[in-house]
């Protein structure tokens, strides 16, 4: 698996607050089958002028990590990038997932932007393809404009702990899923027991192994080898979805809720 989305690379923002917290999940990581993680501490786009000098300190740290976890995924630096203010260019390299034209991005979650299909849309035209995270958390998001911000050239990231729940968010995330919305899920961790294996095992099943592999392994590869997203098909429904879905949910029963 490859995860595009987390808060691992310690001391920078609200996730891993140090090199012995982030050790422990990146070996849990390592033993249920990841492959690549990608640190993505928060950034905005206001001040995506200073992310270059602040990437190289950010490199010093993930090496330190890298030393200190060496049966751990490979570690790839990227930013996940608040959108509050419009019109930045966000095309600089040091602003990618990787050295991809991917950058990550997310809506401030209280009010997604009336513009935001028309930021995500200007944002594609510059040369840079805005993978929208975790769409189901933004208040007042609907399947039709997920809908509109794939069709303005966005890929939609999923976060993979909100499938499990009864929460209004885990609602819409399963529909995402069901409708064949979601491109690629990652854990958006935070030095906590949030991770991919639930969510590849529960797709796995009311699914298939193919739906699993191009959510959690494909699609993000192709994300950060600048290749084209394939198409995940919409799940079709099967009797006992909702018990598995359950089954499952109770191994992240020790997740913190999540944070921005």
């Amino acid at each position: 698996m490859i995860d595009v989305h987390t808060h691992l690379l310690p001391g920078v923002d609200d996730g891993s607050p140090s090199i012995d917290a982030s050790v422990p999940v990146l070996e849990r990581f390592a033993e249920e089958g990841v492959e690549t993680v990608v640190c993505t501490p928060h950034l905005s786009a206001s001040g995506a002028a200073t992310a270059g000098p602040i990437r190289e300190k950010h490199a010093a740290i993930m090496a330190d990590l890298s030393a200190a976890a060496p049966g751990g995924p490979e570690l790839v630096l990227g930013w996940e990038i608040m959108l509050d203010e419009p019109g930045v260019d966000l095309t600089a390299s040091e602003l990618a997932l990787g050295s991809s034209k991917a950058i990550l991005v997310e809506f401030p979650r209280t009010s997604p932007p009336g513009n935001g299909a028309a930021e995500l849309f200007r944002i594609r035209m510059s040369g840079a393809v805005p993978v929208l995270a975790h769409p189901e958390r933004y208040w007042g998001c609907t399947v039709d404009a997920v809908r509109e911000w794939r069709r303005c050239g966005a890929v939609i990231q999923m976060d993979a702990v909100t499938l499990f729940g009864k929460s209004p968010l885990s609602i819409l995330a399963r529909e995402l899923v069901t409708e064949g919305l979601v491109d690629c899920m990652a854990s958006d961790n935070h030095a906590d027991r949030r991770s991919l294996r639930a969510a590849r095992e529960w797709v796995t099943e009311v699914a298939s192994a193919e739906h699993a592999e191009l959510l959690t392994r494909e699609n993000p590869r192709r994300i950060l080898a600048d290749e084209p997203m394939l198409p995940v098909a919409p799940l079709e429904r099967r009797k006992g979805m909702g018990a598995r879905l359950r089954d499952l949910g109770r191994s992240l029963s020790g997740a913190r809720r999540p944070s921005r």
